[in-house]
């Protein structure tokens, strides 16, 4: 017997905005901030939007998607080509099949990766 897709699909966007929460999270977490201190550098009136999206439930918007990068300490075009394998996977795996890895570094550790050059090849 074959499951409801809408019932499958509901499972898979559950599961990939809790991943993507707990990316933001060590993000945030990598930079030693707080819930409060983040909504206060981003624009965000109360904390507990930083907490929902933590935890899986929401989104952030795409006009904020720079500040967000710029607060997190992560270059903009990366940060929004992981955000889009956790909002829009079927569009990033069209526009990056090659790319089935997380590309922003999570631990305090690792590197972040080079913002490009000005005079480099395109990457999109």
């Amino acid at each position: 017997m074959y499951s409801h897709p809408q019932s499958r699909a509901s499972d898979d966007v559950k599961r990939l905005r809790q991943e993507a929460g707990q990316w933001l999270r060590s993000l945030r977490e990598r930079r030693r901030l707080s819930q409060r201190e983040l909504a206060e550098k981003i624009g965000v009136e109360y904390y507990t939007f930083i907490s929902q999206l933590e935890t899986g439930r929401g989104r952030i918007p795409p006009d904020r998607y720079r500040l967000w990068a710029e607060v997190l300490g992560v270059d903009p075009q990366a940060f929004v080509r992981e955000l889009l394998r956790f909002y829009d996977p079927v569009t990033y795996e069209l526009l990056f099949p090659s790319m089935s890895v997380c590309m922003v570094p999570v631990a305090a550790n690792e590197p972040l990766p080079p913002r490009p050059s000005d005079g480099g090849e395109s990457h999109v």
